[in-house]
């Protein structure tokens, strides 16, 4: 979870933007290092790396060897990208048994022998911890893998490691860093290394963008694997809340809480994606995806996939000529290649929310944490969210040198769900966001899906006033309080930073946006490898 900023919060990330493009008129130079630290897999995809163990190029174990390099020697040393809390010791061993069965003929699909790192909020049953980056959890050796796991390792995926996140999926404090936790200490964005990877999904990102990995997973309640995606230039996908079991997942809200994909290449998020849903009789919201799970979202990676559709484009809000100008060119690349585009397709409900997600967000989480701390091992004595802000106020010095926990303790004063304060606002959220939100704004315009921008370019890392982060300007708000689907693709860049552009669209509507997403991909091919680049210098 992204915090929604206050207003003076946006303001001061808006005027930064707008100040930086404004010193940008003269079309400055930067300095752009060439590539450092290349590694034998960069940018390779889950096809072609399956290609390679199909032919005996490589194996399952030489991949994960390789992987297992590139994170020693980036991770603490070179750029100390602080993305990875933990490699799991057993990956070597599971990648050896899964080339033994693709020797004796048996492959289990397209994720086999394919190493993922997953978010440090996820069960796994291994020798690693889950922790949601909090010191507080350390010791929680989950008793049961996350459903959504255990369906990789059914799969065939090797697990990896834990991504490094903002600390409690950044729901802490409303003036956070993003990419902090107690954990892992300040994560760093692989493009240029001063700037901000966004969150809480960041250490998801970076490990993708940085070649630690095949493919990613992130979970999002508010633009926690969109705005990461965008900051560091790959592609993200929130699926629809329900496609993906959230069962063994730390919480924020089940409202909004859903696991995604955080990968490369729309391909590799569709290929992820295939091997991660499922109905799963722990996660009550999983029975709504029956009749709507597509076996292979690969299925519908079609490069001729914008021609006929008719797509709306989310209005412009602010004044930031450097977003505006990149949706300006997506909407001429989808023009270009067959889409029929209507700009704008107004939200007509768009800013009436108000403290509306704000509230949801905060009874759930006191409900939700609440349960699954109860399902921790037994030496693990933290057990609910009071036990949580007292370790932390014990632990100031570790836990919160920076920023405090006005969230977590906004939280704990509230009472039950069944409260109607509750009830009322998670009313106005559904009312405001589905019916007469996208639902209506895709009725009135006849949309197949609709666009914005993912957001604008990195903020400075910034542990003293705490402005830095994903930019600004995003798409996320609306698919995030319907929990709607949501893709993020790599779209261009500002002086050396990434910047993704948004499709998203209505329930279930996951194949057409894969379509979509995969056909902008293809035209624009925009995803360009990070250099570690130190700072950008201006000249």
């Amino acid at each position: 979870m992204e915090p929604i900023p206050s207003l003076s919060r946006r303001e001061f990330i808006e005027r930064s933007t707008l100040a930086a493009a404004a010193a940008a008129a003269a079309l400055p130079r930067f300095e752009l290092p060439p590539v450092q630290q290349a590694g034998p897999l960069d940018e390779m995809t889950v096809a072609q790396l399956q290609a390679d163990m199909q032919s005996g190029r490589r194996t399952s174990r030489s991949i994960t060897q390789a992987y297992v390099r590139r994170i020693a020697a980036l991770d603490r040393q070179g750029p100390s990208l602080r993305t990875v809390l933990e490699t799991n010791p057993d990956a070597l061993q599971i990648a050896e048994q899964l080339d033994a069965e693709r020797k004796q003929g048996r492959v289990r699909g397209p994720l086999h022998g394919i190493p993922v790192i997953i978010k440090d909020n996820i069960d796994t049953h291994d020798r690693m911890q889950t922790t949601a980056g909090s010191l507080a959890l350390e010791g929680n050796f989950a008793e049961r893998d996350a459903f959504l796991v255990e369906r990789l390792r059914a799969a065939g995926a090797v697990i990896l490691a834990k991504a490094n996140l903002s600390e409690w999926a950044n729901f802490r404090s409303s003036r956070s860093s993003s990419g902090w936790s107690g954990r892992g200490r300040q994560c760093k964005n692989p493009y240029v290394l001063d700037r901000n990877p966004s969150g809480s999904s960041s250490g998801s990102a970076v490990a993708a963008s940085a070649n630690y990995c095949a493919v990613a997973i992130g979970t999002e309640t508010d633009g926690s694997i969109v705005s990461p995606s965008n900051a560091c230039g790959i592609v993200g996908l929130k699926p629809t809340v329900g496609l993906v079991s959230r069962a063994g997942v730390i919480p924020i809200a089940h409202s909004q809480d859903t696991a995604g994909p955080m990968c490369r290449t729309v391909g590799d998020a569709a290929a992820l994606l295939s091997g991660m849903t499922g109905v799963d009789p722990r996660d009550p919201a999983t029975a709504d995806s029956e009749g709507h799970i597509a076996p292979d979202y690969t299925a519908f990676l079609d490069a001729d996939g914008l021609r006929g559709a008719r797509i709306g484009v989310r209005a412009r809000t602010g004044n930031n000529p450097v977003i505006n100008a990149l949706v300006e060119n997506a909407i001429k690349v989808l023009r270009d290649h067959g889409a029929e585009v209507v700009d704008p397709a107004d939200i007509e409900t768009a800013g009436q929310l108000g403290s509306a997600e704000r509230d949801v967000l905060e009874y759930e989480f006191k409900h939700d944490l609440n349960l699954y701390l109860a399902t921790m091992p037994a030496n693990v004595k933290y057990r609910t969210l009071a036990d949580i802000i007292a370790f932390n106020e014990a632990n100031k010095n570790r836990e919160m040198p920076y920023f405090g926990q006005e969230i977590f303790i906004a939280c704990q004063a509230r009472g039950p769900l069944t409260e109607q304060a509750y009830l009322d606002a998670r009313a106005k959220c559904v009312e405001l966001t589905r019916a007469k939100g996208i639902d209506a704004t895709m009725d009135k315009h006849r949309l197949d899906a609709m666009m914005g921008p993912s957001g604008g370019p990195a903020g400075i890392v910034d542990l003293v006033t705490m402005t830095g982060g994903g930019g600004g300007g995003g798409s996320s708000q609306f698919p995030a309080v319907s929990g709607y689907p949501h893709i993020t693709v790599p779209a261009g860049f500002y002086m050396g930073l990434p910047m993704g552009i948004s499709f998203f669209g209505r329930a279930w509507s996951e194949s057409v946006l894969i379509r979509i997403a995969y056909a902008f991909e293809q035209a624009t091919r925009a995803r360009k490898a990070p250099t570690f680049i130190p700072t950008i210098v201006l000249s």
